[in-house]
């Protein structure tokens, strides 16, 4: 499977290539039709499950990426959902503590979270990356 390129710099995955044109599937729209092939140019290095990949705005996969386990994506949820939250609070959730602070790290490296100070204690809130990757996840994005 290749990935093209048209004039314009729209990507397309390769389904098929015959003698004049190419049958491609617009990765951002899903859409497969025909082109011609003097229209389209292969893009070397780039790797088409990468490239299909890109339909997925990117907070959302951020926010796949960074949550492994349904405990750590219910944490992010309940982060957005309740707000910056103290550590302690959050330490009343079934995880261990070096879980807590293991996923709370891989968040903050993902841009998902970011410390603040809640009624004078350390805590966390989600970014506006994690939720507008979340609300994707959720079904509630802006169109």
């Amino acid at each position: 499977m290749q990935v093209l390129e048209d004039g314009e710099g729209t990507r397309y995955v390769l389904l098929k290539r015959s003698g004049e044109s190419s049958l491609v599937r617009d990765v951002e729209t899903g859409e497969s039709r025909y082109l011609p092939n003097e229209e389209l140019s292969q893009v070397e290095g780039a790797s088409p499950l990468e490239t299909a990949a890109t339909a997925v705005p990117e907070p959302a996969r951020r926010v796949l990426r960074a949550t492994h386990t349904d405990p750590a994506l219910g944490l992010l949820l309940e982060l957005d959902a309740r707000g910056p939250t103290p550590v302690r609070a959050l330490l009343d959730y079934e995880m261990c503590e070096s879980d807590l602070h293991g996923t709370l790290a891989e968040f903050r490296a993902a841009g998902l979270v970011e410390e603040a100070t809640v009624y004078g204690e350390r805590g966390y809130a989600v970014t506006e990356t994690a939720r507008a990757g979340l609300a994707v996840l959720r079904g509630d994005a802006p169109e």
